[in-house]
């Protein structure tokens, strides 16, 4: 069992609010510093001198944004992966078996949505059309 102890508690705090201290003090010196002009032209969207037409907003399947999210899950095996290879020595067997585990609920995930077809490309039957 882990006892917490009050100093390490103490110095987590002063650094959560010293760096929390110190993005605030960088969005305000930016802010204060930085220069201001106002014209006209100011809030108009440019491309290469060309003015915009049309509407800016484009509809994207779903698809999309769920192969970023198993990216970013996966992404993040792999962020935890690396910490127990480095570590592999200090964890000894005991950590083996938990990054097996660990792996091995990782792939029943990963065969869960290869089941239900989340990561299939191809149009069905019953798939909504990207302009819907």
């Amino acid at each position: 069992m882990y006892i917490i102890n009050t100093d390490e508690l103490l110095n987590f705090f002063i650094f959560f609010l010293f760096s929390l201290s110190f993005c605030f003090l960088m969005l305000l010196a930016g802010y204060f510093l930085g220069g201001k002009s106002y014209s006209r032209y100011k809030n108009v969207p440019f491309e290469s001198g060309i003015s915009s037409f049309g509407s800016s907003k484009i509809r994207f399947a779903v698809k999309f944004y769920l192969i970023a999210m198993f990216f970013i899950i996966f992404d993040i095996e792999t962020m935890y992966l690396y910490v127990w290879a480095v570590s592999v020595k200090e964890i000894g067997i005991f950590g083996f078996f938990e990054v097996c585990f660990f792996v091995f609920v990782i792939l029943i995930s990963l065969l869960y949505l290869v089941k239900n077809q989340a990561l299939n490309w191809t149009p069905t039957s019953n798939s909504e059309s990207l302009t819907e």
